[in-house]
C-alpha cells in the first residue's frame, strides 16, 4: 500500500530530471517558447503597443547584454566567470569618448581595444598561469580597471564625455524604424562565437578543459595559453559592448555598463550554460539576453523598481544553478 505514492514520486522526480536535461541539451527550443510567451503577456498588458517599435526597441537594448554575456558564456565553459567585463566595458566608452576632441573617432576607439587586450591577458595570466580563482582574479581587476578609470576621469576633468555621433548611430540608430544598425557589429560577432565553438580546435579545448582540466592537461593542452588566449577575448567583447552601451543610452561614464553585469551572468545561465564549466553554447545565451530585456520591459510596465529586477536577476541565477547541478549529480 505504501509503494505506490513512492512510485508516483519517481516518476515526477523523473519527468523533472527529464525536463532539465533536455533543457540543458537543447535549451533553444523552450527558450524560445518563453520568450513567445513575455512577449505575448506584454502585449496584453500593454494593449497599445505598437508591434515594430517593441522589437526595435527589444533588439537594441539586447544586442550589447547579449555581447556582454557572450563573455560570460566563453569562460564559464572552462568553469571561470569575468567579473570585469562591466568595467571594461565603461573604461572602454568613457575613454573613446574623452580621446575623440584630441585624436579622433579610429585612434579613439582603438586605444581603449588595446586596453582592453591588456586587461584580458592579466586575468587570462593570473588565472591561467598562477591559479587564481577566475571570480578572485576578475572581481580584482575590475576593482583596478575602476579605480584607473576614475584616476583617467580626475586627470581629464570629466565626469561624463560626450558620445561619438557615429558611435550613436550604430548604438541607437534602425533601419526602416525596426532593424537595430547594431545588428551590423552583433551578428559578425555572434556567428564568430557559433562557429567557432562548434567547430575550431580551440572551441573545443574550452569545453574540454571545462569538463575535465586535468585531462585536457594530460593529453596535451596548454591550458593556461588558452585561457590567456579567452579572457583577452572576454575583454574585447566587453569593450565593443561598452562602445554599443554608449551609443544605446548617449552616455559615456566610468559607472556605464555596472548594471549590465548580473544580467550578463544570468543570461548565461539562463541560455544553458553551466557555472560547473563543459556544457553550454552561444545561441540559448542569445535567447537568454532577448528574455531577460523582456522581462525587464514587463517589469517595469507593471511598476516595479530597479531593485526588484535585480532580486529577479539574482533568483533567476540561483534556481536555474540549482537546476543544473541537480541534474549533473544525478546523471
Amino acid at each position: 500500500m505504501t509503494s505506490a505514492p513512492a512510485t508516483i514520486d519517481d516518476r515526477s522526480q523523473r519527468r523533472a530530471l527529464a525536463w532539465l536535461r533536455t533543457f540543458q541539451d537543447r535549451p533553444v527550443l523552450p527558450l524560445l517558447a518563453l520568450l513567445a510567451v513575455l512577449v505575448v503577456a506584454f502585449i496584453l498588458l500593454n494593449p497599445r503597443t505598437n508591434l515594430s517599435e517593441l522589437v526595435s526597441s527589444t533588439l537594441r537594448a539586447a544586442v550589447p547584454l547579449a555581447i556582454l554575456a557572450g563573455c560570460q558564456t566563453l569562460v564559464m565553459l572552462t568553469a571561470g566567470i569575468d567579473l570585469s567585463v562591466a568595467a571594461t566595458a565603461s573604461m572602454s566608452a568613457f575613454v573613446a569618448a574623452s580621446l575623440l576632441d584630441q585624436l579622433g573617432l579610429g585612434a579613439a576607439i582603438t586605444i581603449p581595444l588595446l586596453i582592453a587586450v591588456v586587461i584580458g591577458i592579466v586575468n587570462g595570466v593570473g588565472v591561467g598561469v598562477f591559479r587564481v580563482h577566475p571570480l578572485i582574479m576578475t572581481l580584482g581587476m575590475g576593482l583596478v580597471v575602476f579605480g584607473a578609470s576614475n584616476a583617467w576621469q580626475l586627470l581629464t576633468v570629466r565626469t561624463s564625455s560626450g558620445v561619438p555621433a557615429e558611435i550613436r548611430f550604430i548604438g541607437s540608430g534602425a533601419y526602416f524604424g525596426i532593424l537595430p544598425v547594431s545588428l551590423i557589429v552583433f551578428v559578425p560577432l555572434a556567428a564568430v562565437i557559433l562557429i567557432g565553438l562548434r567547430r575550431t580546435g580551440y572551441g573545443r579545448l574550452l569545453y574540454a578543459i571545462g569538463d575535465n582540466a586535468i585531462a585536457a592537461r594530460l593529453s596535451g593542452a596548454r591550458s593556461w595559453q588558452v585561457l590567456v588566449v579567452l579572457y583577452a577575448i572576454s575583454a574585447v567583447l566587453a569593450a565593443i559592448a561598452g562602445y554599443l552601451i554608449s551609443g544605446f543610452t548617449n552616455v559615456a561614464s566610468v559607472t556605464l555598463a555596472d548594471s549590465y553585469l548580473l544580467p550578463s551572468v544570468a543570461a548565461a545561465v539562463i541560455g544553458g550554460t553551466s557555472i560547473f564549466g563543459g556544457r553550454g553554447g552561444y545561441a540559448g545565451t542569445i535567447v537568454g539576453a532577448l528574455i531577460l530585456t523582456v522581462a525587464t520591459s514587463l517589469l517595469y510596465s507593471l511598476g516595479f523598481p530597479e531593485a526588484v529586477r535585480q532580486i529577479f536577476f539574482g533568483l533567476v541565477i540561483v534556481l536555474v544553478a540549482a537546476g543544473y547541478a541537480r541534474v549533473i549529480g544525478e546523471t
